[in-house]
């Protein structure tokens, strides 16, 4: 991996989460709720903005590599990685890969939660 590679995506990563950060916080606070507004906020901006970027690089071919990286692995990545999980879910829907996508779906969702119960459990029990 290049120097200009890793520069690309961790300016972008640092940007985008920082700009997740910002904006989630702001409309947490603007929407008084315990529903996390903010952050599905992000989340959809985020998912909408990867595909507006994977757009613009498949139609035209101005964006250097590394500003693809910046844009997508970079700042969307630090923004949401649910961008990511629905993109990756609508190529396997694109592809009919019907089983795959429900598998990835409810794993990514049913793990991700008991992981993090368990990551709660574990500091629980040792600490």
């Amino acid at each position: 991996m290049g120097k200009l590679v890793f520069w690309a995506v961790g300016v972008g990563g640092f940007l985008g989460s920082v700009c997740r950060y910002y904006l989630a916080t702001f409309l947490n606070k603007s929407f008084l709720s315990v529903f996390p507004y903010g952050t599905l906020f992000v989340n959809i901006m985020g998912c909408l903005l990867l595909g507006i970027f994977y757009g613009l690089i498949e139609k035209f071919s101005w964006l250097t590599a590394e500003w693809q990286l910046f844009l997508t692995i970079g700042f969307c990545g630090g923004f949401t990685t649910f961008s990511t999980f629905a993109y990756e879910n609508l190529n396997l829907l694109k592809k009919s890969e019907y089983l795959q996508f429900a598998i990835y779906s409810l794993s990514s969702f049913g793990i991700g939660v008991l992981a993090v119960l368990g990551g709660l459990f574990l500091i629980k029990i040792c600490f």
